[in-house]
Order: structure tokens, then sequence, then C-alpha cells
């Protein structure tokens, strides 16, 4: 044995280090995404990095990955993100970590590339301000501090115990340096308990600044702020008669519950506004610019409306519609009373969060139910649906008529200007189309020989519903009784009562709207101005 024998660290485990620096780095983004959390919990409109990334990542996504994920996780779709998010920035910690045992310059360049990219983004917001860069950058330094605090913790350490008392061939004073020398190394650094024990440390660190960072944004809740809103009576009650709803099992209520009502839109974090802070702003072609406050609302001409509400995303007997009854204030009082200018056709509407959306002027002032809304079926709006007040105009699809969290109003034209999704390649103008859905029975779903209720809903917003017809197995096609109208904006329940045989069996509905015109058998697709075709299902008769 040599003296050079000796000296060789006895690295006897190099994959479980390299693992354990792994887990490094996974503590390490863990850390920086609890800090990231607790700056921004200091400031009401500072996003996290987390949400201000996947805002940006929502606004860059190709259609067909937003048509994926709607199809997939439907009104789940943002948490869906925020787990993907987790999971890809949990594996780059990983990564980084591992890579960081060797060369911790790697460490040290990926968290500063993270925050240099979550600054860069934070600060190309619509609606971004100096402080949203902080959030960002003080958890790419913490990321790098609690890597390097941890991977101190892996530094080589031979173990100066191992050494023999003597060896063959080698001079006693030599293994006695050596023992020496180890033993300093074996004081510089913890061994793999020692690792362990740090690491418990910062995970208690990221508990800890996880739950203060939301405990911080919670103070900035509206809940006390809308639970304190008092609604005005309308001019006018809607009243849901018995003969407006039908009671079938299974199908769809004439009214959808505040809680089941569908929710597509972009916020990744549902904007908290409260109402006594809330301005709009209503500029652009008009002879006088106006700014109005909740109060101002509230105290103007209120009116209540039942809307039927359909995202263009929908898809042939989708969910991603709903109806409610709304109570606001006619957006065509308000932009009259500004004064709109004869060339203006397009009506931008703008969320607090920078969304942006175009409606035509015609489908505001024509005498619709088009609406500032601040209530819904009877409640001051739900936060995720838009309070204080959020847009409502029937008859257009949601992306070019529902704005959200409405904080200003430009008249513009069509020329001038591309909304959000129109920049996207969705239509400039997008009316709702003609459809229906069976809502019972289900697909493949078992029934029992005998009378079946087949039982749905019907649509074509401010047109009306005239005519719905279901068949068997493509045979006659045999009218369905609809239930009474209420208004020509809200959807039309109906049921047909069929003579079910024993097997397998296709159920089909197509719709007739006020217009005389019939539902679409062909198939197409949402984009880039919904869908149309018939709704079927196959049930199994027993």
């Amino acid at each position: 044995m040599t003296p050079a024998d000796l000296a060789t660290p006895a690295r006897t485990r190099p994959v479980v280090d390299r693992l354990l620096a792994a887990l490094a780095g996974l503590l390490a983004a863990a850390v920086a995404l609890a800090v990231g959390d607790l700056v921004a919990g200091l400031f009401r409109d500072v996003p996290s990095p987390r949400d201000a990334v996947g805002s940006e990542f929502i606004d860059r996504t190709p259609r067909w990955l937003k048509d994926f994920a709607i199809d997939q996780f439907g009104t789940n779709d943002k948490v869906a993100l925020r787990a993907g998010m987790l999971v890809v920035i949990g594996l780059l910690g990983l990564v980084l970590g591992a890579l960081s045992l060797r060369r911790r310059v790697i460490g040290l360049i990926g968290f500063a590339a993270f925050g240099i990219v979550g600054a860069i983004v934070a600060a190309q917001r619509p609606v971004s301000q100096p402080l949203d860069v902080l959030p960002p950058l003080l958890a790419a330094v913490a990321g790098i501090a609690t890597l390097w605090f941890l991977l101190d913790r892996l530094a080589p350490a031979a173990d100066a115990r191992a050494l023999p008392p003597s060896a063959a061939g080698v001079d006693r004073g030599v293994v006695d340096n050596l023992r020496a020398e180890l033993a300093t190394t074996n004081r510089k650094g913890l061994d793999r308990r020692g690792f362990f024990v740090a690491s418990a440390a910062v995970a208690a660190v990221v508990v800890a600044a996880g739950s203060a960072g939301k405990w911080l944004k919670d103070r900035f809740d509206v809940a006390a702020s809308r639970d304190s809103v008092v609604l005005p009576r309308p001019v006018a009650k809607v009243s849901v008669t018995p003969g407006t709803a039908i009671t079938t099992d299974g199908i769809s209520p004439f009214l959808t519950p505040n809680a089941d009502f569908y929710r597509i839109d972009t916020a990744l974090a549902v904007p908290q506004i409260p109402a006594d802070s809330w301005r709009l702003k209503v500029h652009g072609l008009v002879d006088r610019e106006l700014e109005l406050t909740f109060d101002d609302l509230l105290r103007r001409n209120v009116v209540e409306a039942p809307v039927t509400l359909a995202c263009v995303s929908n898809e042939v007997g989708g969910d991603l519609i709903g109806n409610a009854t709304w109570l606001g204030v006619p957006i065509a009082d308000i932009i009259e009373e500004a004064g709109v200018r004869p060339e203006a056709d397009q009506l931008k509407s703008t969320s607090s969060d920078g969304w942006t959306c175009g409606t035509p002027v015609s489908a505001v002032t024509d005498g619709r139910a088009a609406l500032l809304a601040f209530g819904m079926n009877g409640e001051p709006l739900p936060v995720e649906h838009g309070f204080p007040v959020r847009m409502v105009v029937p008859g257009l699809y949601g992306y070019v008529s529902a704005t959200k969290w409405v904080v200003d109003l430009e008249l513009t034209t069509f020329a001038d200007y591309d909304a959000y999704w129109v920049r996207r390649g969705w239509s400039a103008q997008g009316p709702i189309k003609t459809q229906s859905r069976i809502d019972t029975p289900r697909p493949l779903a078992r029934v029992a020989a005998g009378r079946v209720a087949v039982a749905g809903v019907a649509w074509a917003q401010h047109r009306g519903i005239d005519v719905v017809e279901v068949r068997a197995d493509e045979g006659r096609w045999m009218p369905a009784r609809l239930a009474d109208e209420l208004s020509a904006d809200t959807w039309r329940q109906w049921v047909w009562e069929w003579d079910a045989t024993p097997g397998r069996h296709k159920l089909e509905v197509r719709a007739t709207d006020a217009t005389g015109a019939v539902q679409p058998e062909e198939r197409v697709e949402p984009f880039p101005d919904g869908a149309t075709g018939w709704h079927s299902v196959v049930v199994q008769v027993t």
C-alpha cells in the first residue's frame, strides 16, 4: 500500500450522493417558490412567479394545446396547469441539484436564469408595475442560497477511522499525518445524517414561508367586500314560473346554480377587487369620458335579465354553458351618456388583469339585455365570475361579450383593434349558433325497456328556440315537448317520451330557432366561431 492509495477519498456511494444532491435541488426549488409567494403576498396586485409565468404560458399556449386542456380537464384546466407547473419545476430542481454536485455554477446559472425569465415575464404583463419583478428575483436568490447550503453538507468527507493503524511499506508518520488531515476534513463538512437534518430544516422553512405567503395574500381576499354588497331592487323582477322549468330526472336545471356555473377565462389567479375601490373608465370614440364607481352603478337604472352564456370552445353536447338571472345596468345607458361617435363599431372591454374583449356596438345598443352585471341568481357576483362587475351580452359567445372584472370600456373600431382571442385566430364577431343537447339518458347508460324520458336543453340566444326534435336509430324525427319560453336569451328545456325496446340504440336531437333555421347536421369543431352538429348518445335498453 502506498501513500497515494491511502489518500484516495473513500466515496463508496456516488449514486446515493447524486440522489441527495438532486434532493437538495428539489428543496431549493421549493424554497424559491415559497419565497416568491411570500414576497408577492406583501402586495395586493403583485403576482407570484408561478402566477406570472403561468399567465404568460396561458397567453402563449397554441390553440391545439388549449383545446386539448379544455377537452381533458374542462373547468379544472387551471388546476391542471398549476399541478403541471409544480411537476416541471420539481423535475428541473432535481436535475439542477444533481448536476451541481460537481459543478455548482450550473445551479447558480439555472436558478438565476429562472429568476431573470420570471422578472422579464412579470415586467411584460399588460398591467405590470415595477414591484412585479421583485418576487422572481428574490426567489432565485433564495433558491441559490438553499442549494449552496445543502450542497455544503455533502462536501466530500473521507472517514479517518477507516485508515488502518499501520500499513506495510508505509512510514507510520505518513499514516498519522493523513489521519490528522482527514479528521480536519471531516470537521469541515457534515455526514449524510447532517444533510438530512439540514434538509428537514429547509422543508420547515418551505412550509412556514408558503403558509405565510398564503396568509398575506388572503388579507386581500374580497369576500368581506362582496358580503357587504346590498343589491338594489330591479325595475322589474324576473320570475321563473313552473311552466318554464321541466323537472325530469337528469335534466339540467333551468337556472344553473352559481357553484355549478362553468368558468373559462385566462386568469390563473382570480383578481381581488374590493367594490369600494372599483373604477370603470369609459373613453375612446366618445364625446365625453366617464369614470364610474361601484356606488354609481347601484344608483342607476337597474334591470334583471335571464341570460344563457356559452363558451365558444364548447363542443357539441358539451357543458361549457349555463343559464342565470343577472342583475345590472344596461351598457347602452352608459355609453350613450358618454356619447358614442358614429364611426365606433366595437366596444373594447378590458379586465383588471389585462384581458381584452371586442363586442359589436350594435349588440349592446339594439335593446337586448346587455349588462354591466353585479348580481347573479339573486346574490352579488361570485369572485370567480367577475366580482364586482362583469359584462353580460346575450347572443354572443363569451370571448366577445362576457368580460369579467371589467375596469375599462373603450369605443373603437374592428379595423383598428383586435382583442385577445381575435389575435389568436378566432372570429372577430361570435354570434352563438343554434344547438341542442341530450342530458338524459347519459351516453352508454343502461335503461329499462318501456317509456323512457329523453330530455335536455336547446339554445339560440337572442333568437329563441321554436322546435326540438328527437329520433331513435335514424328513424323519423319526433317533436319534443318544450318548456315555456321565459326569454329568447335563455335556453329551453325539452323532453320526449320514448317507447324503448331492448337492444342498443342511438338517440339524436336537433333544434330549430325562431328564424326557422334548423340546427345543421355536419359536425364542425369550435374553432374559429363555434361548433355545430347534432348531439347523439348511444344507450343499452334491457
